[in-house]
């Protein structure tokens, strides 16, 4: 029987798994064990946080936003309310952008709404 040398797949499943570990401190980066559980660690905080950014951003720009209205004597309740009514659809992203950018054209459309 001829000889078979093994090790190729598992040799390459490790080293792509080390190559993923790099940069990561101490022992993470170096032993494939830890290096293996580090980055079933990172995807985990990875998913959850692409979650968490998006819930983050969205309360940065209703915040952004009840800000630039109280100056104009409005809540962001009641101009989501009026805007609702209007059925004009901006979202709360362009609002706050508008805001912060553009404060003379964030007043005409508060203006309108009003």
């Amino acid at each position: 029987m001829t000889r078979v040398k093994r090790g190729v797949v598992a040799s390459k499943r490790r080293k792509n798994t080390l190559k993923m570990a790099k940069g990561y401190r101490w022992h993470r980066s170096k032993n494939y064990k830890a290096a293996k559980e580090a980055i079933l660690k990172a995807g985990k905080y990875a998913h959850r946080d692409r979650r968490a950014k998006k819930r983050t951003n969205r309360s940065l720009w209703i915040l952004r936003l009840n800000n630039a209205l109280r100056t104009l004597d409005l809540t962001y309740s009641k101009f989501v309310a009026l805007l609702r009514t209007k059925s004009i659809e901006i979202d709360r992203k362009v609002l706050s952008q508008m805001a912060v950018e553009n404060p003379a054209v964030f007043q005409k459309l508060v203006e309108k709404v009003k």
